[in-house]
């Protein structure tokens, strides 16, 4: 369960993300607050969380193209430096009361630094463990980042009502400060390095044909989004089901997001347990997840909502992790840096195309019968998944050419 950790690169790691995803949920809950207090208008949040996005939307091809080919570290150490200078701006464009436009361009640069950064953090924690711990690695980096969402909103609350917002965003530049400062001291010939692409297939471009050539990637791209879209978005369905059918309000959807976390947490554990990630027990994680999604909104009061809710978190986490994990293990390493940013496209995309749908499946249909078609929706989509799957003959991770990096350049 803790095989991550015998690895002293991963110790330094998963404490430097503890800190790093805490001050980031800080400056989450900091800005929105800032923006919503200012202009009364959840639509105003809503365009500075699309900012935040678009890049990713936009971009990540490009940002996996460069993080085959330069060293990860190179990339991550100088998008750390640029999130703690953005950090910084925002405390200051806060502290003095600058234009609401001045936050919108902080957060579409803070989006696009993210963006690049992305592929090449993913990369990175590659190497601090070999490659038969990369599963619980992830696993323990999902319960890393449940841990640090709850701190960083719980201690956000206390602080912003103590200090103001400003103080929010300083801490997050500190987290940063923190992030850098790990990543100087690891051991450098503890790294297990992987290939960049050879020169001649860094672009855009080759990382598309390559994954024109995946079948089984590309259906699990496409399972993905069906799945995020339909299926992780229960801010927009807790919401309507706390506010609709379960009569709770404010303070029913605060305990249904904690019991949400708790699950995240849960599902994090239980993923740390497995010896080995494959797509079976994707699929089945999916299919469970589904059926209980599709139910779960006809359970009697809060209690049993709440009940559904546990287990769907922790099924969420164990199919996110063994996603990301056969996405990067099944494809060729110098490749990995441009699947990771069409996972993360694809992701983006989800949330974008799947929050507005729930919503509005909610309002027509109300949120019991929605939950219901989300989760026939996601099941039938694991369904054909399963099927797509069988008809593939997964080739070899490679052969793709490579540029072998030594240890010490890759860190």
């Amino acid at each position: 369960m803790l095989r991550a950790f015998g690895n002293h690169n991963y110790r330094l790691w998963a404490t430097a993300d503890l800190v790093s995803v805490t001050g980031t949920w800080m400056q989450v809950l900091g800005l929105n607050w800032v923006v919503l207090s200012r202009t009364g208008s959840a639509t105003s949040v809503g365009i500075s969380v699309l900012l935040s996005t678009l890049p990713a939307l936009l971009l990540s091809p490009w940002a996996g193209a460069l993080a085959d080919r330069v060293s990860p570290r190179r990339i991550v150490l100088t998008a750390e430096c640029a999130h703690l200078l953005l950090a910084l701006l925002l405390a200051f464009v806060v502290w003095r009361g600058l234009p609401l436009a001045a936050i919108y361009a902080l957060t579409a640069l803070s989006g696009l630094v993210g963006t690049f950064g992305g592929p090449a953090l993913g990369r990175f924690a590659s190497q601090v463990v070999p490659r038969e711990d990369l599963g619980n690695a992830l696993a323990w980096n999902s319960i890393v980042n449940s841990i640090g969402r709850v701190l960083g909103m719980s201690v956000a609350g206390v602080l912003v009502a103590v200090a103001g917002e400003p103080v929010l965003f300083l801490v997050n530049a500190a987290s940063f400060v923190a992030v850098i400062g790990t990543i100087a001291v690891m051991r450098s010939g503890e790294f297990h390095p992987i290939d960049v692409s050879a020169p001649e297939l860094t672009g855009v471009r080759a990382g598309l044909t390559y994954l024109r050539g995946r079948r089984a990637l590309l259906i699990l791209f496409a399972l993905g989004f069906v799945l995020s879209g339909l299926g992780r978005n229960y801010q927009v369905t807790m919401a309507a089901m706390a506010e609709g059918p379960l009569g709770a309000g404010a303070a029913g959807y605060g305990v249904l997001s904690s019991v949400f976390a708790v699950g995240t947490v849960l599902g994090g554990l239980l993923t740390a347990r497995l010896r080995e990630l494959t797509i079976p027990l994707l699929l089945g994680a999916a299919a469970v997840t589904s059926l209980l999604q599709a139910v779960s909104g006809y359970l009697p009061g809060m209690l049993g909502f709440a009940a559904m809710i546990l287990p769907i978190a922790a099924g969420a986490v164990l199919i996110d992790t063994a996603k990301t994990t056969r996405l990067q293990l099944d494809s060729a390493e110098g490749m990995r840096g441009r699947v990771l940013a069409v996972q993360g496209m694809v992701a983006a995309a989800a949330g974008a195309v799947g929050a507005p749908l729930l919503g509005w499946l909610c309002e027509r249909l109300g949120p019991p019968q929605a939950l219901a078609v989300a989760g026939l929706g996601t099941l039938a989509a694991t369904a054909v998944a399963a099927l797509a799957l069988r008809s593939v003959r997964q080739p070899a991770a490679g052969p793709v050419p490579v540029s072998p990096v030594p240890a010490a350049a890759a860190s």
